[in-house]
C-alpha cells in the first residue's frame, strides 16, 4: 500500500520515515492515521546450474541467518540495476539475464516496495565487495532444499516471497510452476 498524497513526514529516519494524515471515519469523526515508509528492495534468486544460492548472513547485533543477494535500491537507481549491484558486491557474481518475478509495496502499515528477480546462467567474476557490517558466505542448494527455508523465521526476505516459497512447498502444482518459473530453460 502506498503512503496517502495527503500525508504530511513528520519524521525522517535513517530507516523509516513517519507519515501523519487526517482520515474521516464512518461516523463523520476524524483520526490521525499513521504509516512508515522505507526505500524499496530488490533481491534475487540466484541460480547456478540446477542450484539456487543462499547467503549465510552476520551483521552487528545478528546471529547468522540464511537471505538472498539483495538490498536497498539507491535514489535514482533502477531495480534491476540494484538487484546486478547488490549481487556483484555481496557475492561477486554476475548473470547473463535478470527476470522479475514479483514485486511487493508491503502491506497497509508499512509502505517498501520489494522487487523480486531471477538471475539466470551466472558465474564468479571478482572478489565480493562487502560492507564493513557485513559478513556473507555463499551455499547453494537444491530447489527443495531451497523451498525449506521458508519455514525458517530467520529467513530474511519479503512476506509475499516466503508465502510463495510456502505455497509451492505445500502444492504439487504451485511447486512446478515455480520451478519452471526459476529454471524455465
Amino acid at each position: 500500500m502506498k503512503v496517502p498524497k495527503e500525508a504530511k513526514r513528520v519524521f525522517k529516519g535513517v530507516i523509516f520515515d513517519t507519515y501523519h494524515w487526517r482520515q474521516k471515519m464512518f461516523d463523520g469523526s476524524f483520526e490521525i492515521f499513521e504509516m512508515l515508509a522505507r526505500r524499496p528492495v530488490a533481491d534475487t534468486i540466484v541460480t547456478v546450474g540446477e542450484r539456487i544460492m543462499v547467503l549465510m548472513q552476520r551483521q552487528p547485533r545478528r546471529r547468522e541467518y540464511p537471505s538472498l543477494p539483495g538490498g536497498g535500491i539507491e535514489v535514482g537507481e533502477r531495480p534491476m540495476a540494484a538487484a546486478r549491484r547488490e549481487l556483484l558486491e555481496e557475492t561477486g557474481y554476475t548473470a547473463k539475464r535478470f527476470r522479475l518475478i514479483c514485486r511487493s509495496d508491503g502491506n497497509f502499515k508499512i509502505h517498501q516496495p520489494e522487487y523480486l528477480y531471477v538471475a539466470d546462467d551466472c558465474r564468479k567474476i571478482v572478489a565480493p565487495a562487502l560492507d564493513a557490517g557485513e559478513k556473507i558466505n555463499v551455499t547453494f542448494v537444491s530447489f527443495d532444499e531451497f523451498l525449506q527455508f521458508c519455514r525458517r523465521d530467520d529467513f530474511a526476505i519479503s512476506a509475499k516471497t516466503r508465502m510463495m516459497l510456502y505455497e509451492a512447498l505445500v502444492d504439487k502444482k504451485k511447486k512446478t510452476v515455480l520451478k519452471k518459473l526459476i529454471f524455465p530453460y
